[in-house]
């Protein structure tokens, strides 16, 4: 009988421990690698047809668009929200830009002139527009004066119909920054805008970004639309509430727009943001929560304290009236609304009757008071008839959709930034004493009362 031999396992696989340890080693380092060259740095991503784009614009270094950021951008491979595929998202987007019938009923305007470019109406006059139960009404929404823009920009804004992207910049307040992460079909259905004053367009001419002579300026993605020199507010930001609160009337044709404050960078394609915090939410308009305040009345008193509007008369007025007509601080009675105060640096808006309606009421109480727009946030929104579908989403997702700078602080050449947020540059009263509200009114009393008792229960 011969022998049988067996054949021995080599010596490097009967340890259990080496083969995990070499298996775990050779992993990590290819792990390791593709982190390397990943552009994302994800080793998942929540699609794998997220846009991933270079940079589309190259500024001089004298212009420092990435100085002073407060926010970074999150890096985080787990997201905060859920972007569809691409490819599916430009599809959608696309036949819903189709379907008119979508967008329907389409809010009536009142024409005319007068004295604003908004009309200035009476307050009682403004708040009879807000149970909008009637598709013959007209309701007041700028354009009594002409919005000075040129003939070609006037085209080029109307030709927009699809998707819109808008910002404005006015008294050199801030850097015109790139969106990034764009899709290959983003600038083909996507139309970007800035709108600028005079002094704005001199420090970007300083800065050779654009030709001094030409009759067209673009920069990057944006095409900037000069606002001339007869703009229709002495308040450079009333004249940013323009374009932030009435973009559907500046882009007649478009379906969906998105307005980013000039401070933010846009970090993610504005096609899958669309769909994912409108579309897919079923909203008319979507916008972050306050990182701090809950409560109507809180931004009021830091709007004061901090003096980012110095007309302390004036708000206490405008607080008052709202407490007068019914301005509640918010409770679990006001859900699905989840605060009383957004973030409005970023508003993502479908082109319906809702979102139209609501920012028409909106812009009226801007011109009434003044531009703070989160002070009559919550008033129009709980008053106005039909009712917002709102998505207010979580803070994080702000933070991962887009990057904050902070203003300009310095001359840029012969040109000094200034801040648009303040108001008279007459101190009042109020202010002089250290900038606090003073609520006399027995309803603002009660408000407070109830909010303190909300905040401590």
């Amino acid at each position: 009988m011969g022998k049988v031999t067996a054949t021995r396992t080599p010596l490097f696989f009967q340890s259990k421990l080496l083969c995990i340890s070499v298996l775990y080693l050779f992993t990590t380092l290819f792990l390791a690698f593709y982190r390397s060259v990943s552009p994302t740095t994800c080793l998942f991503r929540s699609s794998p047809s997220d846009p991933i784009q270079s940079s589309l614009f190259y500024y001089p270094s004298s212009y420092g668009e990435h100085k002073y950021a407060i926010t970074t951008h999150s890096h985080s491979c787990s997201s905060p929200v859920f972007f569809s595929d691409y490819g599916m998202v430009v599809g959608e987007i696309h036949n819903l830009c189709k379907n008119s019938s979508a967008f329907l009923p389409a809010l009536r305007y009142l024409h005319g002139k007068a004295d604003t470019f908004g009309g200035n109406f009476e307050t009682q006059k403004r708040f009879s527009y807000f149970n909008y139960s009637n598709d013959e009404i007209k309701v007041p929404c700028g354009f009594l004066k002409e919005f000075p823009v040129s003939d070609s920009d006037r085209i080029a804004m109307e030709s927009c119909n699809g998707v819109v992207v808008v910002s404005a910049i006015f008294n050199n307040h801030d850097k015109i920054r790139q969106p990034v992460g764009l899709g290959s079909q983003t600038l083909v259905d996507t139309c970007f805008f800035m709108f600028m004053d005079d002094i704005t367009l001199q420090g970007l001419y300083e800065h050779k970004l654009i030709p001094q002579n030409s009759p067209d300026y673009k920069v990057g993605v944006w095409r900037i639309v000069k606002v001339f020199s007869e703009k229709p507010y002495e308040n450079p930001a009333m004249n940013g509430v323009i374009p932030k609160y009435l973009v559907h009337r500046l882009f007649p044709n478009s379906k969906f727009s998105i307005w980013i404050d000039a401070k933010l960078q846009l970090m993610v394609d504005p096609l899958l943001l669309i769909h994912s915090l409108v579309v897919s939410k079923d909203a008319d308009m979507a916008i972050s929560k306050h990182p701090y305040y809950v409560h109507t009345m809180e931004e009021a008193m830091a709007t004061a304290r901090w003096k980012k509007w110095s007309d302390i008369d004036g708000l206490t007025q405008q607080m008052e009236t709202y407490c007068k007509n019914g301005l509640l601080p918010w409770t679990t009675d006001k859900l699905p609304y989840s605060t009383d105060v957004p973030d409005s640096a970023l508003i993502l808006r479908k082109h319906g009757l809702g979102s139209n309606l609501f920012s028409c009421l909106l812009f009226n109480e801007l011109e009434g008071f003044n531009p703070r727009d989160q002070l009559g946030f919550a008033f129009v929104r709980d008053k106005m008839n039909p009712k917002l579908k709102l998505n207010m989403f979580e803070v994080e997702v702000f933070e991962k959709i887009a990057v904050e700078y902070r203003h300009n602080l310095k001359k840029t050449g012969n040109v000094k930034a200034v801040s648009s947020g303040g108001g008279e540059s007459k101190k009042t009263k109020r202010e002089r004493s250290h900038g606090h509200l003073v609520l006399t009114d027995s309803s603002c009393q009660n408000y407070l009362l109830k909010m303190w008792g909300e905040s401590h229960s």
